[in-house]
Formats: C-alpha cells, sequence, structure tokens
C-alpha cells in the first residue's frame, strides 16, 4: 500500500483523534485526510511528478507532503535554511528526468563528487519503516515530536512513523533545534517517542537528563554515541528504551538497532544493533551491505552512481562493522573520506569544491578533527591562490553556497598539501590545528 492509502486507512479507523498538533493548533485525522484531498486536486500533478517542499515545520507542511502523494506525486524537501544558490541547483536537478513508479520522495545527500544526489525513497520503503517496526512500539497513545528538518531523512520517521500508526504528531517550533525549547516541547506536549541526533542527545544529557522523563523510547543516531552518555540517561532513568539507531538516506533512515538493556555493559561501543524487520545486513570485508524492503531506488539521474553503489538489490554502505558472537553489529567507522557531523553526512569533496571556486583559493582539503576541548569540528586546509584570503569574507562566501553544517569551523593555509605516492591528498599528514589561535576561525 502507498503511504496515503495507509494514512487513509489510519483516518477511517480514528477519524477525531488528533493527527498533528502545531501549538495550541490541532488537527484530527479526519480535518488532515479533508484538507489534503482537497490541496491534492488543486495541484493537478501527472503521476511521478516531483514537487518541491521549502517550509519550515508546520501544518500546512504536513498537509502539502500529503497532498504530493494523493496526486500522485513524490515530494522533495528542501530546508529554507539553505543558501538560495543551492536550492535553485537542488530544484533544477530533480526537474530532468522520467519518474520512476513507486517514488515517495526524493532525499538530498552530500556529493562525493562535489554535488549533492538525490536519493530516490519508495512508499514501499517508508512503510516498511513504520509499519509495525521491531525496533520501537507506536500506538495511538504515543505522542512524538517532529524536531528534525523535513530535508533530515529523520523526518521521514517522525512524520510517517507518528500518522500511519494512528499517533500524534507534534510539531516542534520553527528553526534550528535549541535545547531549552526542547525540554519546553518535551513536557507541555507529552511528548512519548524522540529521535535526536547523537549530538543533541549527548548535549540534553549534559544539562539535563531528567528532561527525557515522560519518554517511553528515545532513538538517536546519525554518529557514533557515547557509552558513557547511555550509561548515565540508563541511571538516571531505568524504565527509559534507549534505542541506537543506524542507517543510511539510501536504506530509509534505519537499517539496523540496538536497545540497550538494562544490564548490558558500555564499556566499549554502544553496538547498532540487528537489521530491522524485512532488512538483511551482509559484511564484505567488513563493509555493510544492506538489502531489504528499506533500500531505495538510487540516485535520482545518476545511472552510473547507482550501477556503483547499488548492486544487486544492496546498498553498499561505506561503513565497516563487526559481528559480535551474537550476532550484534558493532560500527568501525567509514573506508572512505566521508564525514558523519552532528547527525550529517557529508562528503569533503562537496566542500572542497566551494572553497576552490573561490578566487583566492588554490587548493583545498577538508576534514574533521578534534579540537582542544574534544569536540568534532570541521577544518579546512587551504593552499592560497595569492594572498592569504579573508576568513570573514571567505564564510560569507561559504554560507552562499553550503548549508550551514558544511562551513567549517576553521581554515588552515598551507603552502602545499601534502600527497600520497598515488598523487591523492594525504589527509592522514594534514596538521592538525592550533585551537588555540582565534585568527583561524571563520
Amino acid at each position: 500500500m502507498t503511504i496515503h492509502e495507509l494514512f487513509a486507512r489510519r483516518a477511517a479507523q480514528s477519524p477525531g483523534a488528533v493527527a498533528v498538533q502545531e501549538g495550541s493548533l490541532c488537527l484530527s485525522y479526519a480535518e488532515l485526510d479533508e484538507w489534503s484531498t482537497r490541496q491534492a486536486k488543486e495541484l493537478d500533478l501527472s503521476p511521478g511528478d516531483r514537487v518541491v517542499v521549502c517550509q519550515e515545520r508546520s501544518i500546512d507542511m504536513v498537509v502539502r507532503l500529503l497532498a504530493i502523494l494523493k496526486a500522485g506525486g513524490a515530494y522533495v524537501p528542501v530546508d529554507p535554511s539553505e543558501p538560495q544558490a543551492r536550492r535553485e541547483e537542488l530544484t533544477a536537478q530533480v526537474m530532468r528526468g522520467d519518474p520512476p513508479p513507486d517514488l515517495a520522495c526524493l532525499m538530498f545527500t552530500s556529493g562525493s563528487t562535489g554535488r549533492p544526489k538525490a536519493v530516490m525513497v519508495s512508499h514501499s520503503s517508508i512503510a516498511n519503516l513504520v509499519t509495525k517496526p521491531s525496533f520501537v512500539s507506536i500506538g495511538r497513545q504515543d505522542r512524538l515530536l517532529q524536531l528534525a528538518p523535513v530535508a533530515f531523512d529523520a523526518a521521514t520517521f517522525e512524520i510517517w512513523g507518528a500518522l500511519l500508526n494512528g499517533a500524534r504528531l507534534v510539531l516542534a517550533p520553527p528553526g534550528p533545534s535549541v535545547l531549552v525549547h526542547l525540554e519546553e516541547a518535551l513536557q507541555d506536549s507529552e511528548i512519548s517517542v524522540l529521535w535526536l541526533t547523537a549530538a543533541l542527545f549527548h548535549r540534553q544529557i549534559d544539562m539535563n537528563p531528567a528532561a527525557f522523563a515522560g519518554l517511553s523510547t528515545i532513538l538517536a543516531g546519525g554518529d557514533v554515541l557515547s557509552p558513557e552518555h547511555v550509561r548515565r540517561l540508563r541511571e538516571a532513568l531505568p524504565g527509559l528504551r534507549i534505542v541506537n539507531g543506524y542507517g543510511p538516506t539510501e536504506t530509509t533512515t534505519f537499517a539496523c538497532c540496538h536497545t540497550v538493556s538494562a544490564d548490558e555493559p558500555l564499556d566499549g561501543s554502544v553496538p547498532i544493533g540487528r537489521p530491522i524487520q524485512n532488512v538483511t545486513i551482509d559484511l564484505i570485508d567488513g563493509e555493510m551491505w544492506i538489502g531489504g524492503a528499506g533500500v531505495a531506488q538510487g540516485y535520482w539521474n545518476a545511472p552510473e552512481l547507482t550501477a556503483e553503489r547499488f548492486i544487486g538489490g544492496r546498498y553498499r554502505t561505506g561503513d565497516l562493522a563487526e559481528r559480535r558472537p551474537d550476532g550484534t553489529l558493532e560500527f568501525r567507522g567509514r573506508i572512505d573520506n566521508q564525514i558523519k557531523l552532528r547527525g550529517y553526512r557529508i562528503e569533503p569533496a562537496e566542500i572542497e569544491t566551494a572553497l576552490q571556486a573561490h578566487p583566492e583559493v588554490g587548493q583545498a582539503a577538508v576534514a574533521a578533527r578534534d579540537n582542544h576541548h574534544g569536540e568534532r569540528r570541521l577544518v579546512a586546509w587551504i593552499v592560497p591562490a595569492a594572498g592569504e584570503p579573508n576568513r570573514r569574507e571567505l564564510k560569507a562566501y561559504l554560507k552562499q553556497r553550503l548549508p550551514e553544517y558544511m562551513v567549517p569551523s576553521v581554515v588552515v593555509c598551507l603552502p602545499v598539501l601534502p600527497v600520497t605516492g598515488n598523487g591523492k591528498v594525504d589527509r592522514g599528514a594534514l596538521p592538525d590545528p592550533d585551537w588555540r589561535r582565534r585568527d583561524l576561525y571563520v
């Protein structure tokens, strides 16, 4: 069944229940069904048409997503906080090409070629993610907070996890996630199921783990979880279900999950667990190949890249893992240079391409390093084309072309970039910044 067919079934079962809440404004399942049907007729789409949705969290946004699907289209979420030039590039990218069947949405990820790529996510993949999920229980009594930007694939779980299970979707206020607002939302709206990036998860535990007291389940991921933070939360709230979720956008939010048990030793890493329902994970030379119902159709208008990463119905993640004797998986890092930072997957090549387009930058390399506080930060090493560029001007230049999370924290100037024997940039030989030098920051 399609997403909108599954939603219609829920609306028929609980027409008067609250479907979505924005502040004091609530919309019932019947009202959301009616409003989205009316808007679907007004859209006048052909099957497979792509519709860009560039909106902050709102009831109108939820209505629009459902209306696009009902009209036979696929939605393409774009973060309104991204630079206009990038939004225009993404929009132009998805308007070309013939529509595939079963397409529900296109989700953008950072591209290793220097350009973002659009993942083709199916109705069936989203339905599998949230229909009788093995990693979390969601029912009519539950309330899920939509905190992620709609362009971030965690929103796929938040929105459809609520609406296809008869639960209430509570929308966080528009704008970036702020911890004080998070605590208010959790308390005021009686949230029971919450997803957070690893960074927000860690920061909230550092500030006040009791903020999670009303939850039944908290899911975290997008980066490696700290065993110490998980241990502290488990001790503070022993009845809370803590789930470590792993999955690339190409496998529809979650591919495997691990529920932390009450007596589980947390002296090493927090496992990423086992495949969720109808998903398989094979380790080939240590690399995770993911198969099953969550795998996307490939990349939009990129047949060569699709053929490289989607092989025989499985997706090559580029992520390394080990399987414990009991079958549980442990994450072991990346094969390539891709960076995971604050829940986002970042291809350094995309940032390097933007840097090298600046007239005062000759060469560039980007990687993630831990600063003197142990916090992960993006670092750019550049070889100036002439004199050393003004870092404030360089930051403003990058912010016009990249989302905020892809703008490096510091820029280090070098006479040359170190290279390996085969001529590639030797990222391991790039010097650590002097984090106390304020003039390096952008």
